[in-house]
């Protein structure tokens, strides 16, 4: 596996300059800014990514003023109260897409925000301190308590929300394949905390956060 002195070479004959290479690199959200958003933000992006699965981005999002309107502005105290019946009338409402299954995962969801925050005092709380030298502890909790966020969906909403964490594309798993750090894409345990050893050390040597150190990865695959 190289060192991130390779990585930062690379990105720099790449984009020219340091000063270009830090302004097209994504940033982070602070922990103060994860923890002051609100519950009902967090459920509202934890559903958009359940719908933006598997279908154009840009349909899901002309709708979402829709979503926001039938599931009460993503208000968790009032979404995990939507009954089965409930669910049923809006496959009934060609404002938003109808996807049971989808629509199923929204309440199931709200329960996961209810009872995190419950646990930590808000979800934003919780999202804000869990350390990322093991976000795909993080992606794998999400995944085994709330509903749909199995796969890419886990760490696809927390870089929507600006939690730091690396995302396992096609791109960034040829790379880590090609740096010798796994041997095809990693699902198993083991696999995951040898990608995570790996990215912990590329920040270890660089101060730089995950998610830009996932794509300068990504760029070093040939196409």
């Amino acid at each position: 596996m190289q060192d991130y002195a390779w990585l930062q070479a690379f990105a720099l004959n790449r984009f020219g300059s340091q000063a270009a290479l830090d302004a097209w690199l994504p940033q982070p959200q602070s922990a103060a800014a994860l923890r002051a958003l609100p519950d009902a933000r967090y459920l509202s992006t934890l559903s958009l990514r359940v719908f933006r699965a598997g279908l154009k981005h840009s349909l899901v999002d002309a709708k979402w003023p829709a979503f926001e309107e039938v599931f009460f502005a993503f208000d968790p105290e009032k979404v995990v109260l939507m009954g089965a019946e409930r669910l049923e009338r809006l496959m009934q409402d060609a404002r938003i897409i109808r996807h049971l299954g989808k629509l199923k995962s929204v309440p199931r969801n709200a329960q996961l925000v209810l009872d995190v925050a419950h646990a930590h005092g808000s979800f934003g709380a919780f999202i804000a301190e869990w350390p990322e030298q093991d976000i795909v502890g993080l992606w794998r909790y999400l995944a085994k308590h709330g509903n749909q966020l199995g796969g890419l969906s886990a760490p696809r909403f927390l870089r929507m929300v600006g939690k730091d964490t690396f995302i396992l594309s096609d791109d960034v798993v040829a790379a880590l394949v090609a740096q010798g750090v796994v041997n095809k894409r990693p699902t198993s345990q083991k696999d995951l905390a040898l990608v995570q050893a790996a990215f912990n050390h590329w920040q270890a040597q660089s101060g730089r956060p995950l998610c830009q150190l996932s794509v300068m990865l990504a760029h070093t695959v040939n196409h």
